[in-house]
């Protein structure tokens, strides 16, 4: 039995800023360092075989430093686990889109991703893991946008309003083709960790 983990990457300066990342190369700001930290410590303490990020820096990031904390643990790079990618709306907040394009600009063509392209790369990319490394346990380092993608393709259908959380774990068991869910958008131990600082 294969078991799953999709993570999301530490938090960034632009994600405080409530601009849209995409296929931009943003690194972790340090609150996003010390999340990783906090998910690298809970980590540490599970069995997990594999670890494949994304190739952008935030994720890249996020998943050294998990590798730094487990024993023999090494980061491979996959770019299908890319963010949905933003076209012209990467860098702009939400009062930035909205005038220059107006409060209906989801309706327009800005270049952004389709969801069927995110969905054939990324289900691509975690088939060939799954079949390269089958019955392990593998980690998955991306970004918000994709997971929710990918888990609703899976049949874990998320709320459409519902929020990734930076550094979120979401474990999956795969039997017999279907996938099963263990933890959806787990940030428990960004909480433990407050409680240890206190």
């Amino acid at each position: 039995m294969t078991v799953l983990g999709f993570i999301r990457h530490g938090s960034t300066s632009w994600n405080k800023e409530g601009r849209a990342q995409g296929s931009s190369d943003i690194p972790l700001d340090e609150e996003g360092r010390k999340e990783a930290l906090l998910l690298a410590d809970r980590l540490s303490n599970e069995s997990w075989d594999y670890l494949i990020s994304s190739d952008l820096v935030r994720a890249r990031e996020t998943a050294e430093i998990i590798a730094s904390q487990s024993k023999g643990m090494e980061v491979q790079i996959d770019p299908r686990l890319r963010e949905v990618s933003g076209g012209k709306i990467e860098g702009t907040t939400e009062k930035e889109r909205i005038s220059q394009w107006g409060k209906d600009w989801r309706k327009i063509d800005v270049g952004i991703e389709r969801q069927a392209a995110v969905v054939l790369r990324g289900m691509e990319s975690v088939h060939d893991w799954m079949n390269k490394y089958e019955n392990k346990k593998v980690l998955f380092v991306t970004h918000g946008g994709f997971i929710k993608i990918i888990l609703n393709e899976m049949g874990l259908l998320l709320n459409a309003d519902e929020h990734i959380g930076n550094t979120s774990l979401s474990c999956l068991r795969c039997l017999g083709g279907e996938y099963i869910a263990e933890t959806l958008n787990c940030t428990n131990h960004l909480n433990e960790g407050i409680k240890a600082n206190r």
